[in-house]
């Protein structure tokens, strides 16, 4: 099971640098995440979901592997292909995996303009190495939700919030 955690930044740059951060610490396999959204409320108020992976794109390339197969059954490689292409970039647009986007957008819409969020599903993590990645952070952010035990949710505030 996945945990969600929602931390809030004064800027509209901060949540991205750390969904970078946390990325860096993906690659070194110190955290899992299922999903990585950054959200940010312009000065007029506009809020825009920033997402870490595009569906249209994977849907495309997973869509045109499986057209190409069944072209080469059918002896049409290259309308296959198309066809493929074409179903899973729409198929990857319509689905929305990992973190609900009109929850997301809900939340936000109570940030001041000129802010950001980053929301995190994260499936498996090493505490310890994530919360020394994210000392950099410290005084930057404010945790506004997470599903994470108490004790873990606690060491995550004094890291982000504290100066």
């Amino acid at each position: 099971m996945s945990d969600l955690v929602a931390v809030i930044f004064d800027d509209e740059t901060t949540a991205f640098d750390m969904r970078a951060a946390l990325a860096k610490m993906q690659k070194e396999y110190f955290i899992e995440m299922d999903d990585c959204v950054v959200v940010t409320k312009n000065e007029k108020g506009k809020v825009k979901l920033h997402q870490s992976m595009n569906l249209s794109a994977a849907g495309a390339v997973n869509g045109g592997f499986w057209g190409v197969l069944f072209g080469l059954i059918f002896f049409n490689p290259l309308l296959g292909a198309a066809i493929g292409a074409g179903s899973g970039a729409l198929a990857g647009k319509l689905s929305d995996i990992g973190i609900d986007d009109q929850m997301m957008k809900e939340v936000a819409s109570g940030f001041t303009p000129g802010s950001s969020g980053l929301f995190v599903l994260i499936r498996k993590a090493t505490t310890d190495k994530v919360l020394e990645g994210l000392k950099e952070f410290a005084g930057q952010g404010k945790v506004l939700r997470t599903s994470l035990k108490k004790d873990s949710e606690e060491a995550l505030r004094q890291v982000l919030e504290s100066v």
